[in-house]
């Protein structure tokens, strides 16, 4: 595949003006044969493995990088859930293991890595129990490891007893990086319907039914849809869509140029782009400013849903036409502290909590980078947790919750993460309990939506 003349142009355009850049460039490895009889024999396996096959992944994506022009602003590694390397291994044998591999990531570049993971959605191994007991520990002693739980889908329903855990696990990562405002919180994603080859963090895993080794692209853009926004005006909602979609198809070209190339040379396969929106601190680099050019005073007003909705189905339209092995989760990112207009809608009153919650309806994930009173109680966070999980469950899509409690902060103080994290206001939140909901565990049966076949 290769880019014409005019989109070459188009595309160089996009970079230098726009904010146009590779969100990441994620590496896909099945750690699934490193399984050893003793716990050093597979950190030594995971090890040998993650270098063999990683070591020419920065190089050559800054090797292309430069060759083309276009940015690439993460390199990044996502392995099989370690959930699968956790039966019959200790909390301190898997905290040891995420420490072996952050660290051999972290020395050969890698920006950070996904895959300290479970998929418990209709209930636990022992390696799950292991796993997720040993989250808080593992995530707040390493770098760059990332972690996700998959605890409900469509098929199967909602597993509550994961949900009540997840609430009190991540009140112990919180504290855990009380130091950081509860950036550990920030390293962990709860799903419904996780997807198997998504390349953005911090829910990036490589699913079984991946191949050994696997190129996936995380695309970007929002500047480069604002600024298409901007030049078009005041056209109906039909040409707005349609504005969208086109720019979206040259964001999309661009990006499997990108991926293509980097797996070739590496000698892999290549698997999917992503073409999540996905929004940065930077100022113009934002999707509340996108749905505030579509005529919305500030994001959160009424129309932010149906705005949201336009901006994330001409995404994927456009995106299908571009490529066909789109993938991962695909459409606009809403998370708070990386976005200044979602910030700056926060602490102007227009957008809440319950809004953002309305929003993910329609968006590509969930409630994403929110930061809330770091005395919430571990049964208000499962309930969040629950209330964003049966969004996904009942519309058959992926919702995902990056929630941080942020210790020793309340409702309109804020939390500092840097980088690509940025920062949030605390948000507010209900304080009506619902320990009594969440306390009966069990398992929400799979909605009718589930009978398909």
């Amino acid at each position: 595949m290769q880019l014409d003349p005019g989109e070459i142009l188009d595309t160089l355009l996009m970079v230098r003006l726009e904010h146009l850049d590779i969100r990441t460039i994620t590496m896909g490895l099945s750690l699934r044969d490193c399984i050893g009889s003793r716990a050093s024999e597979t950190q030594d396996r995971v090890r040998r493995k993650i270098r063999h096959f990683v070591r020419d992944l920065v190089p050559i994506s800054n090797q292309v990088q430069d060759e083309l022009g276009i940015p690439i602003c993460n390199r990044r590694l996502s392995l099989t859930p370690l959930s699968l390397l956790a039966e019959g291994r200790t909390r301190k044998e898997m905290v040891s293991l995420a420490k072996a591999i952050d660290e051999e990531a972290g020395s050969l570049g890698i920006d950070f890595v996904g895959g300290f993971s479970a998929l418990v959605h209709k209930g636990y191994t022992r390696g799950d129990r292991t796993l997720i007991e040993s989250i808080p520990l593992a995530l707040s002693s390493t770098e760059r490891l990332c972690g996700s739980v998959n605890v409900a889908t469509t098929r199967a329903g909602m597993n509550m007893d994961a949900i009540g855990q997840m609430g009190i696990l991540i009140k112990d990562l919180a504290q855990a990086t009380a130091d950081r405002d509860g950036i550990g919180c920030a390293k962990l994603v709860v799903f419904a319907n996780v997807p198997e080859d998504n390349p953005f963090m911090a829910g990036a895993f490589h699913g079984i039914g991946e191949p050994e080794c696997v190129i996936n692209v995380g695309v970007s853009g929002p500047g480069v849809v604002l600024k298409a926004l901007e030049t078009v005006g005041d056209v109906d909602m039909g040409q707005l869509a349609e504005t969208i979609k086109r720019t979206a198809f040259k964001i999309v070209r661009a990006g499997e140029v990108v991926g293509r190339t980097i797996a070739q040379r590496l000698g892999v396969e290549f698997g999917i782009l992503d073409i999540s929106l996905a929004p940065t601190p930077a100022a113009g680099d934002s999707i509340a400013d996108i749905l505030e050019a579509m005529g919305l005073e500030r994001c959160g007003t009424h129309g932010t849903i149906a705005a949201l909705a336009l901006l994330v189905d001409a995404v994927k339209k456009g995106g299908a036409m571009a490529s066909s092995y789109v993938g991962g989760l695909s459409g606009a990112f809403i998370p708070v502290s990386e976005d200044q207009g979602m910030i700056q809608a926060v602490e102007a009153g227009a957008l809440s909590l319950s809004k953002l919650e309305a929003m993910t309806a329609v968006c590509s994930v969930g409630l994403d980078m929110v930061a809330i009173p770091g005395d919430t109680p571990a049964a208000t966070i499962s309930a969040i947790i629950a209330d964003e999980v049966a969004i996904g469950v009942v519309n058959h899509k992926t919702t995902g919750i990056r929630i941080i409690p942020v210790p020793g902060k309340g409702v309109g103080e804020r939390a500092i993460f840097g980088g690509l994290l940025g920062e949030a206001p605390v948000m507010a939140i209900s304080k009506e309990s619902s320990h009594g909901f969440i306390r009966r565990g069990g398992r929400i049966p799979a909605p009718l939506q589930a009978l398909k076949n």
